[in-house]
């Protein structure tokens, strides 16, 4: 069924307001929620915290108090968005059981893009960081099985294999070599254009969750684990982020904005299981299409464009969550030693030995590696890693071994 949501009624903005009691959300079970229903409340929360901080920065660089104000009511109503939502996760779901399901978005909304994505620069970019995240599962699958004694599947399901990705050890690069050029607004596909802003919410968001529970574990080789894979999803901001294009207006990417959090929450209505999320999904849309309504008049007011110009007359096919296990298979059998290389990439093995690749590797891994030294541990402890197969070996044979990969 064909939808746009330039041509929908949404709830006017005077009545988007809601009291303390709405927005105290009441958390979902852990043990009972679908994995993907997990999935989707964490990709949603990201999406809410994108807008907002683009809002920020948009009222930083404008000096017009009629478009600050704008701004600002547009801000407060999606923050309430990302509280109705962040507050749906339980106090008893341990920092570390959040981050299986953070990684378990990683893997398949990458995937899930990268499968659907028609612009080879972008699609590019997707597979090149999927394998790195599917890395991150597992070395937190590992760390949680050591010190929780509950293994990831639990979380995941039969949905997302859990082994070796490109070896996190191996993916830290010189911040030269993690900035892309950028697709072209005017000519790029609009499913590009969301994928690349998707991809870029569901990153920062995991960055900053990191970030700020990182340093919460007692036991120092977790601590040094998050501290690590950081980095690494700060690389993957700075990567993703230069994909799209800074000639954009700020007033343009305002709709785009809103028009992609309507394309979010449609996307997850239509493949929703449980019915009380259904009604949040419902109302969230109904709310971001009366904001994107507000930035189209915005953008008129501004720049003189009518966004009817530049959106599809109905909105792209949503981006579903589901099952990848064979596509990530097919991307590590053929691009796990992969690496950045100015804009591009290429094979490990084929850098000169004094490229900065080289050199930054040897120093931050100086002085051992966390992600490297939980697999040590678990192997020590249980005499044998944590995976969770589902589709017979590891598609490289060089990473079928239990001991830790070397680094280069």
């Amino acid at each position: 069924m064909s939808f746009n949501p330039l041509k929908e009624k949404g709830i006017p903005m005077e009545k988007q307001l809601r009291n303390w009691s709405e927005l105290n959300s009441k958390p979902f079970n852990k043990e009972e929620i679908h994995p993907y229903s997990r999935c989707r409340i964490i990709l949603m929360c990201g999406a809410e915290l994108e807008g907002n901080w683009f809002g920020h920065q948009y009222a930083r660089h404008v000096d017009n108090l009629e478009i600050k104000r704008k701004l600002a009511m547009a801000r407060r109503l999606e923050q309430q968005q990302q509280k109705v939502l962040n507050w749906l996760f339980p106090a008893n779901e341990d920092i570390l059981e959040m981050t299986i399901g953070y990684e378990q978005v990683a893997v398949d909304l990458t995937a899930s893009l990268a499968r659907k994505e028609p612009d080879p620069l972008v699609k590019d970019a997707l597979d090149f960081a999927l394998l790195e995240d599917f890395d991150h599962l597992y070395r937190y699958a590992n760390l949680m099985e050591m010190t929780m004694g509950k293994k990831a599947e639990k979380i995941t399901s039969d949905l997302t294999e859990i082994t070796v990705g490109r070896p996190t050890i191996l993916e830290h690069r010189h911040p030269f070599d993690e900035v892309r050029n950028h697709y072209d607004a005017k000519s790029a596909d609009i499913i590009t254009q969301l994928h690349a802003m998707t991809i870029v919410a569901a990153e920062q968001q995991t960055m900053n969750f990191y970030m700020n529970v990182g340093n919460r574990p007692d036991d120092s080789l977790a601590r040094g684990l998050y501290l690590e894979i950081a980095q690494i999803e700060e690389q993957h901001v700075t990567h993703y982020e230069s994909l799209l294009d800074p000639n954009a207006s700020w007033a343009e990417q305002l709709v785009m904005h809103e028009y992609n959090e309507c394309y979010l929450y449609h996307s997850c209505l239509q493949s929703e299981v449980d019915e009380r999320l259904k009604k949040i999904w419902e109302h969230h849309l109904a709310m971001e299409i009366e904001h994107l309504h507000r930035a189209v008049e915005l953008m008129k007011e501004v720049d003189g464009r009518d966004a009817a110009d530049m959106l599809p007359k109905e909105m792209p096919e949503p981006v579903i969550f589901e099952s990848n296990i064979d596509y990530v298979r097919d991307v590590i059998a053929s691009q796990c030693d992969l690496t950045g290389r100015g804009s591009g990439y290429a094979d490990m093995a084929e850098l000169p030995d004094d490229h900065n690749f080289w050199k930054y590797q040897q120093a931050v891994n100086a002085n051992g590696v966390p992600s490297e030294e939980v697999i040590k541990k678990h192997l020590d402890q249980f005499d044998q890693e944590y995976r969770q197969e589902l589709r017979g070996p590891h598609p490289v044979e060089k990473y079928r071994a239990k001991e830790p990969v070397a680094a280069y």
